[in-house]
Protein backbone atom coordinates (compact mmCIF):
# COMPACT_ATOMS: atom_id res chain seq x y z
CA UNK A 1 0.00 0.00 0.00
CA UNK A 2 1.30 3.44 -0.91
CA UNK A 3 2.38 5.56 2.02
CA UNK A 4 0.73 8.83 3.02
CA UNK A 5 2.68 12.06 2.50
CA UNK A 6 3.70 12.17 6.18
CA UNK A 7 4.68 8.50 6.13
CA UNK A 8 6.75 8.99 2.97
CA UNK A 9 8.55 12.02 4.40
CA UNK A 10 9.45 10.10 7.55
CA UNK A 11 10.43 6.98 5.59
CA UNK A 12 12.77 8.83 3.23
CA UNK A 13 16.42 8.56 4.15
CA UNK A 14 19.60 9.06 2.15
CA UNK A 15 20.39 5.42 1.41
CA UNK A 16 23.96 4.71 0.34
CA UNK A 17 23.83 0.95 -0.18
CA UNK A 18 21.02 -0.66 -2.15
CA UNK A 19 20.16 -4.35 -2.35
CA UNK A 20 22.10 -5.88 -5.21
CA UNK A 21 19.55 -8.61 -5.93
CA UNK A 22 16.46 -6.37 -6.13
CA UNK A 23 15.69 -4.38 -9.26
CA UNK A 24 13.38 -1.41 -9.65
CA UNK A 25 10.36 -1.16 -11.88
CA UNK A 26 11.50 1.56 -14.30
CA UNK A 27 7.92 2.46 -15.18
CA UNK A 28 7.21 3.21 -11.52
CA UNK A 29 10.36 5.34 -11.32
CA UNK A 30 9.19 7.19 -14.42
CA UNK A 31 5.86 7.88 -12.72
CA UNK A 32 7.76 9.39 -9.79
CA UNK A 33 9.64 11.61 -12.24
CA UNK A 34 6.28 12.73 -13.63
CA UNK A 35 5.32 13.63 -10.06
CA UNK A 36 8.51 15.68 -9.88
CA UNK A 37 7.30 17.84 -12.77
CA UNK A 38 4.30 18.90 -10.65
CA UNK A 39 6.56 20.68 -8.17
CA UNK A 40 6.24 24.40 -7.55
CA UNK A 41 8.41 26.37 -9.95
CA UNK A 42 9.23 30.06 -10.24
CA UNK A 43 6.85 31.77 -12.72
CA UNK A 44 5.86 28.28 -13.91
CA UNK A 45 8.90 28.37 -16.21
CA UNK A 46 9.83 24.77 -15.35
CA UNK A 47 13.52 25.37 -16.06
CA UNK A 48 14.47 21.74 -15.55
CA UNK A 49 15.16 18.46 -17.32
CA UNK A 50 15.33 14.92 -15.92
CA UNK A 51 17.66 12.20 -17.17
CA UNK A 52 16.51 8.75 -16.07
CA UNK A 53 19.46 6.38 -16.34
CA UNK A 54 18.82 2.63 -16.49
CA UNK A 55 21.59 1.49 -18.86
CA UNK A 56 24.21 -0.47 -16.89
CA UNK A 57 27.12 0.88 -18.93
CA UNK A 58 26.04 4.48 -18.35
CA UNK A 59 25.48 3.77 -14.66
CA UNK A 60 29.08 2.56 -14.45
CA UNK A 61 30.31 5.76 -16.08
CA UNK A 62 28.14 7.80 -13.72
CA UNK A 63 29.62 5.99 -10.72
CA UNK A 64 33.05 7.22 -11.78
CA UNK A 65 31.65 10.74 -12.29
CA UNK A 66 30.13 10.57 -8.80
CA UNK A 67 33.60 9.91 -7.39
CA UNK A 68 32.93 6.22 -6.73
CA UNK A 69 30.70 6.82 -3.74
CA UNK A 70 28.52 3.93 -2.59
CA UNK A 71 25.23 5.67 -3.35
CA UNK A 72 26.28 5.64 -7.00
CA UNK A 73 28.07 2.29 -7.06
CA UNK A 74 25.06 0.38 -5.67
CA UNK A 75 22.40 2.31 -7.60
CA UNK A 76 20.03 0.28 -9.75
CA UNK A 77 18.96 3.42 -11.59
CA UNK A 78 19.81 7.11 -11.38
CA UNK A 79 18.06 10.39 -11.94
CA UNK A 80 20.05 13.44 -12.96
CA UNK A 81 18.19 16.66 -12.28
CA UNK A 82 19.34 19.43 -14.62
CA UNK A 83 18.67 23.16 -14.27
CA UNK A 84 18.03 24.88 -17.62
CA UNK A 85 18.01 28.63 -17.05
CA UNK A 86 19.01 28.99 -20.68
CA UNK A 87 15.58 27.74 -21.79
CA UNK A 88 13.69 30.68 -20.29
CA UNK A 89 12.63 32.05 -23.71
CA UNK A 90 11.18 28.71 -24.83
CA UNK A 91 9.38 28.08 -21.54
CA UNK A 92 8.03 31.64 -21.33
CA UNK A 93 6.67 31.27 -24.86
CA UNK A 94 4.99 27.98 -23.92
CA UNK A 95 3.25 29.68 -20.99
CA UNK A 96 2.23 32.61 -23.19
CA UNK A 97 0.72 30.35 -25.85
CA UNK A 98 -1.08 28.28 -23.20
CA UNK A 99 -2.65 31.41 -21.73
CA UNK A 100 -3.46 32.78 -25.18
CA UNK A 101 -5.26 29.55 -26.09
CA UNK A 102 -7.29 29.77 -22.89
CA UNK A 103 -8.37 33.31 -23.70
CA UNK A 104 -9.57 32.32 -27.16
CA UNK A 105 -9.94 34.41 -30.28
CA UNK A 106 -11.65 37.44 -28.78
CA UNK A 107 -10.14 40.84 -29.67
CA UNK A 108 -7.56 42.34 -27.31
CA UNK A 109 -9.97 45.15 -26.43
CA UNK A 110 -12.09 42.54 -24.64
CA UNK A 111 -9.23 41.11 -22.56
CA UNK A 112 -9.76 41.38 -18.81
CA UNK A 113 -7.20 43.17 -16.67
CA UNK A 114 -6.00 39.82 -15.36
CA UNK A 115 -5.62 38.39 -18.87
CA UNK A 116 -3.62 41.42 -20.02
CA UNK A 117 -1.34 41.16 -17.00
CA UNK A 118 -0.76 37.42 -17.49
CA UNK A 119 0.20 37.82 -21.15
CA UNK A 120 2.37 40.84 -20.39
CA UNK A 121 4.07 38.89 -17.63
CA UNK A 122 5.48 36.33 -20.06
CA UNK A 123 6.00 38.62 -23.05
CA UNK A 124 7.54 41.60 -21.23
CA UNK A 125 8.36 41.07 -17.55
CA UNK A 126 10.11 37.69 -17.87
CA UNK A 127 12.38 38.94 -20.72
CA UNK A 128 13.18 42.04 -18.65
CA UNK A 129 14.32 39.91 -15.71
CA UNK A 130 16.03 37.06 -17.56
CA UNK A 131 17.67 38.71 -20.56
CA UNK A 132 21.37 39.40 -20.07
CA UNK A 133 24.55 39.98 -22.05
CA UNK A 134 27.65 38.42 -20.48
CA UNK A 135 26.32 39.40 -17.05
CA UNK A 136 26.78 43.11 -17.79
CA UNK A 137 23.12 43.94 -18.33
CA UNK A 138 22.23 42.02 -15.20
CA UNK A 139 24.45 44.22 -13.07
CA UNK A 140 23.02 47.34 -14.70
CA UNK A 141 19.49 46.14 -13.93
CA UNK A 142 20.58 45.30 -10.40
CA UNK A 143 21.84 48.84 -9.77
CA UNK A 144 18.69 50.39 -11.26
CA UNK A 145 16.41 48.13 -9.23
CA UNK A 146 18.35 48.87 -6.02
CA UNK A 147 17.85 52.59 -6.60
CA UNK A 148 14.14 52.12 -7.22
CA UNK A 149 14.06 49.97 -4.08
CA UNK A 150 15.03 53.01 -2.02
CA UNK A 151 11.54 54.36 -2.65
CA UNK A 152 9.32 51.27 -2.87
CA UNK A 153 9.45 47.47 -2.57
CA UNK A 154 10.78 45.87 -5.76
CA UNK A 155 12.12 42.56 -7.02
CA UNK A 156 15.91 42.75 -6.67
CA UNK A 157 17.24 39.37 -7.90
CA UNK A 158 17.98 40.29 -11.51
CA UNK A 159 21.65 39.40 -11.99
CA UNK A 160 22.67 36.31 -13.95
CA UNK A 161 23.81 34.65 -10.72
CA UNK A 162 20.44 35.40 -9.12
CA UNK A 163 18.51 33.80 -11.98
CA UNK A 164 20.74 30.71 -11.81
CA UNK A 165 19.78 30.38 -8.14
CA UNK A 166 16.10 30.69 -9.06
CA UNK A 167 16.42 27.88 -11.62
CA UNK A 168 18.29 25.63 -9.19
CA UNK A 169 15.74 26.25 -6.42
CA UNK A 170 12.95 25.10 -8.71
CA UNK A 171 14.98 22.05 -9.76
CA UNK A 172 15.60 21.23 -6.10
CA UNK A 173 11.88 21.37 -5.35
CA UNK A 174 11.27 18.94 -8.21
CA UNK A 175 13.99 16.62 -6.89
CA UNK A 176 12.33 16.54 -3.48
CA UNK A 177 8.98 15.73 -5.10
CA UNK A 178 10.69 12.80 -6.82
CA UNK A 179 12.32 11.46 -3.66
CA UNK A 180 9.11 11.68 -1.63
CA UNK A 181 7.19 9.97 -4.46
CA UNK A 182 9.79 7.19 -4.50
CA UNK A 183 9.55 6.81 -0.72
CA UNK A 184 5.75 6.55 -1.00
CA UNK A 185 6.07 3.34 -3.02
CA UNK A 186 8.87 1.87 -0.91
CA UNK A 187 11.76 2.84 -3.20
CA UNK A 188 14.86 4.55 -1.86
CA UNK A 189 17.08 7.38 -3.03
CA UNK A 190 20.23 9.30 -2.22
CA UNK A 191 20.81 12.81 -3.55
CA UNK A 192 24.47 13.35 -4.43
CA UNK A 193 26.20 16.68 -4.79
CA UNK A 194 29.62 15.08 -4.84
CA UNK A 195 30.21 14.63 -8.55
CA UNK A 196 32.36 15.85 -11.40
CA UNK A 197 29.59 17.88 -13.04
CA UNK A 198 31.59 18.47 -16.22
CA UNK A 199 32.05 14.72 -16.63
CA UNK A 200 28.35 14.15 -15.96
CA UNK A 201 27.48 16.65 -18.68
CA UNK A 202 29.80 14.86 -21.10
CA UNK A 203 28.31 11.46 -20.31
CA UNK A 204 24.80 12.80 -20.92
CA UNK A 205 25.89 14.94 -23.87
CA UNK A 206 24.38 18.07 -22.36
CA UNK A 207 24.65 21.54 -23.85
CA UNK A 208 26.81 24.24 -22.30
CA UNK A 209 23.75 26.00 -20.86
CA UNK A 210 22.66 22.95 -18.86
CA UNK A 211 23.71 22.81 -15.20
CA UNK A 212 23.70 19.73 -12.99
CA UNK A 213 21.48 20.31 -9.99
CA UNK A 214 21.99 16.90 -8.41
CA UNK A 215 22.41 13.21 -9.17
CA UNK A 216 20.04 10.88 -7.32
CA UNK A 217 20.90 7.24 -6.78
CA UNK A 218 17.90 4.87 -6.69
CA UNK A 219 17.30 1.39 -5.36
CA UNK A 220 15.86 -0.58 -2.46
CA UNK A 221 17.62 -0.08 0.83
CA UNK A 222 19.99 -2.65 2.21
CA UNK A 223 20.09 -2.92 6.00
CA UNK A 224 23.62 -1.48 5.83
CA UNK A 225 22.53 1.33 3.54
CA UNK A 226 21.55 3.81 6.23
CA UNK A 227 24.64 4.83 8.14
CA UNK A 228 23.04 5.87 11.41
CA UNK A 229 20.07 7.29 13.24
CA UNK A 230 18.51 10.39 11.72
CA UNK A 231 19.92 13.58 13.23
CA UNK A 232 18.27 16.98 13.04
CA UNK A 233 19.20 20.05 15.06
CA UNK A 234 16.57 20.87 17.71
CA UNK A 235 13.40 22.23 16.12
CA UNK A 236 13.42 25.25 18.44
CA UNK A 237 16.78 26.26 16.94
CA UNK A 238 15.30 26.68 13.46
CA UNK A 239 11.66 27.59 14.14
CA UNK A 240 10.58 31.19 14.58
CA UNK A 241 6.93 32.15 15.10
CA UNK A 242 6.29 35.81 14.33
Amino acid sequence: MEKTVSEAINYRRSVRIFKEDEELNSDKVKQCIQQATLAATSSNLQLWEFYHITDKAILKQMTKACLGQNAAKYSKEMLVVVARKDLWRKRAKSNFLFLKAGIGNKPESEYSKREKFALSYYSKLIPTVYFDVFGILGWLKYIIFQIIGLFKPIYRQVRNSDMRIVAHKSAGLAAQNFMISMAAIGYDTCPMEGSDTLLVKRILNLSSGAEINMVIGCGIRDEKGIYGERFRVPFQDVYRKI
